[in-house]
């Protein structure tokens, strides 16, 4: 049910929307609406964002067809920099199939993501241990994330 392909110029408004209504659903428990708004705007400059996916290894998800999610890893550095998986399609392995190839295309033996409130589960049952909390300024609001790390694959 689930197959990944590279991502296109195409998917990049898709993806938005996706990222924009994960986000605002799945990550509410975890932060308050002004967090979310600063991390998820809904008006988003769609060509800045599209041109920060190349050069990396930038992958879509499909399940049954639709867009399901979407990851990003820079290969040189192992940095895992996005992560999304569908509001309404959230535990199905997506995220799993997602992380599996980009980690497997990494170059160097340890990768790291900057893992929020709500990805922190996810990564430390994948063997990412927190290297440290962090508090990050987006548009002037304040966020808790940790930066992780997984060494060997």
């Amino acid at each position: 049910m689930i197959t990944l392909r590279p991502m296109v110029a195409e998917d990049v408004s898709a993806m938005a929307e996706l990222f924009y209504r994960t986000i605002h659903t799945v990550c509410k428990k975890d932060y308050a609406p002004e967090q979310l708004a600063a991390w998820a705007p809904k008006d988003r400059d769609l060509a800045a964002w599209g041109a920060s996916f190349q050069g990396r290894a930038a992958l879509i998800a499909l399940w049954n067809g639709e867009m399901a999610g979407f990851g990003d890893l820079d290969r040189e550095r192992g940095y895992l920099d996005r992560l999304y998986v569908r509001w309404d399609l959230q535990g199905r392995g997506i995220a799993t199939a997602l992380c599996d190839a980009l980690e497997a295309s990494a170059m160097p033996e340890r990768i790291t993501v900057h893992a929020s409130l709500t990805a922190r589960p996810f990564f430390e049952g994948r063997g990412y241990r927190v290297a440290r909390e962090q508090q990050v300024s987006i548009r002037g609001a304040l966020l808790t994330n940790f930066l992780m790390e997984k060494i060997g694959r």
